[in-house]
């Protein structure tokens, strides 16, 4: 079996996203760039199947500007087996990527496809989804727990009244969620034999894919600060400015 993970080179969780000066987008000067954490679970969980001998070979794939070689390569010496970059300085959008990551499916011919349900800087929640409706496949959202036997992979998935297990036939696109697992970290002989991994470099025109952005981004601001708190003495205090200051009772 051959898995392929998309992975997306966002900044890091722990740090505090801020607006440009002029607003034309986040300030992304000398910060922390990192795997998305969905997509990190998504590659942990590719690597366990390699690891029980389900898989035999993990692809991971990312699209973006050269600077994602970095995140590859950490995905390498998490795990994969080799790498392939498509290369764009575009602002690629999720429809954009499914559209990328079809054409690369079709190339590679994967077994299975693990993503994460969505990326924590845009929190689109829509690649996994076109990617298996572009692709006519069996798809599987917000798994907490994989299982494969065969030609068919059992997810069970998290829906609002708790968990649905769905059987579904092979090739698959399947999108994890958080409980799925706890990704490991690279240990430094592994992110040192990562560097002599393959690491390949396409274009969206290589794979005759226009991934031009059909959204224009007019605006990006933080938001408004928030006032400070007031200490009120009493119940009536409370009411009294709810009602005449705040105005949220009559």
């Amino acid at each position: 079996m051959k898995v392929l993970v998309p992975i997306k080179r966002v900044v890091d969780y722990n740090v505090k996203v801020r607006a440009k000066s002029d607003e034309t987008g986040p300030d992304l000067a000398n910060v922390k760039m990192a795997i998305n954490p969905f997509c990190e679970i998504a590659v942990e969980e590719a690597v366990r199947l390699k690891e029980s001998e389900t898989a035999q070979e993990v692809i991971a794939v990312s699209i973006g500007s050269n600077a994602c070689q970095e995140q590859l390569r950490t995905a390498l010496a998490l795990g994969a087996d080799r790498a392939i970059l498509v290369e764009t300085e575009l602002e690629v959008e999720p429809l954009g990527v499914a559209k990328l990551l079809k054409a690369v499916v079709e190339k590679e011919q994967p077994d299975l496809i693990i993503l994460g349900k969505q990326a924590i800087d845009d929190d689109s929640n829509q690649t996994g989804q076109m990617l298996a409706s572009l692709l006519s496949y069996a798809q599987g959202t917000f798994a907490s727990e994989i299982k494969i036997e065969d030609d068919k992979i059992d997810v069970t998935r998290e829906v609002d009244g708790g968990l649905q297990t769905v059987s579904l036939n092979l090739p698959a696109v399947v999108t994890t969620d958080l409980r799925l697992n706890e990704p490991r970290y690279a240990s430094l002989p592994n992110i040192m034999k990562a560097k002599k991994k393959p690491l390949d470099t396409l274009t969206p025109e290589e794979l005759n894919v226009d991934a031009s952005p059909r959204i224009e981004t007019l605006k990006v601001s933080p938001p408004p600060e928030r006032a400070a708190g007031v200490i009120v003495e009493s119940v009536d205090e409370l009411v009294e400015k709810l009602k005449n200051e705040a105005k949220v009772i009559t």
